[in-house]
């Protein structure tokens, strides 16, 4: 079976875990999709790329979590999710996915 790439992983996570927290109404219920997202790419950004672009990858991750909210109140909550989960998912790409 082939594996989601990482940069699916990290878009899925940070779309997601705003999707669960807005329908369920329970932000940690949403904090707990962003996170698990989150270790998984960080797990597979280390083997597929290293400790370094692992790390890279997953401040991009948690700063791209946090720019949303600032960004959302300029364009929308819906628009600013879908813009840092693209960023984040073309970063995982050219640095994890490509390689792979």
């Amino acid at each position: 079976m082939a594996r989601v790439p990482t940069a699916v992983v990290a878009a899925g996570g940070l779309v997601g875990g705003y999707g669960v927290a807005r329908w369920t109404k329970k932000r940690q219920l949403g904090g707990v999709v962003l996170a698990v997202a989150g270790a998984t790419a960080a797990t597979r950004w280390r083997q597929q790329a290293g400790g370094k672009a692992a790390g890279a990858l997953t401040a991009a991750y948690v700063a791209a979590f946090g720019a949303s909210h600032p960004l959302a109140k300029k364009v929308g909550s819906w628009p600013a999710v879908f813009g840092v989960a693209g960023a984040v998912a073309l970063a995982s790409w050219a640095v994890a996915d490509r390689h792979a």
